[in-house]
């Protein structure tokens, strides 16, 4: 079993999960290359970007007068938990509505409980369908690149509850920052 700290437990004790070291190149890519171009690549994106983010932002806003930043924790690498940043898609009381839906409804728990997701959220706003459609909802997590609590490229940031699907993999996800984009994301 792995916790949030990337800790193993078995009957032996804990042991800290960590990724090898490698020598060369590739280290250098992978501990140093990667961040600054993740980095570099982040702030010219939120150069270009922030007039966008602050027109949908303001458009969040004046539809339901709600925060238009949704904060979602996240575990990123070696299990460290962080707030995902988000333009908010769903209406402001989204996790108490989605509790009632799970209780009244067999189908959506069912749902919900295979894949976090619900095919035809009610909580999805009219905007949301948009951001969501043409990912503009994920632009926020740029600061999060910026900050390197998350890279340009890498798995899907994943909640702690969806963290024992992955089995003994999970060690082998948790080696690396979650990404903005990945296979994940252009597959659909």
């Amino acid at each position: 079993m792995i916790n949030a700290d990337n800790q193993q437990f078995s009957s032996s004790g804990v042991a800290r999960a960590r990724a090898p070291q490698s020598l060369g190149a590739e280290s250098w890519y992978r501990n140093s290359g990667k961040r600054l171009f993740d980095a570099t690549a982040s702030t010219l994106g939120l150069i270009v970007l922030t007039p966008v983010l602050l027109i949908v932002a303001v458009m969040i806003f004046l539809y339901d007068r709600g925060k238009p930043i949704f904060v979602h924790r996240r575990l990123g690498q070696d299990g460290e938990s962080f707030g995902c940043l988000k333009l908010r898609s769903m209406a402001m009381n989204a996790e108490e509505r989605l509790q009632g839906m799970l209780e009244s409804s067999p189908e959506m728990r069912q749902e919900w409980e295979e894949s976090q997701k619900l095919t035809n959220d009610p909580r999805v706003t009219r905007i949301g369908k948009f951001l969501r459609k043409t990912s503009l909802d994920e632009l926020p997590q740029l600061f999060n690149v910026l900050k390197g609590e998350m890279s340009l490229v890498g798995p899907r940031p994943i909640v702690q509850d969806e963290l024992p699907r992955y089995g003994s993999d999970a060690i082998v996800y948790l080696r690396v920052r979650p990404g903005l984009t990945g296979l994940w994301q252009t597959t659909g």
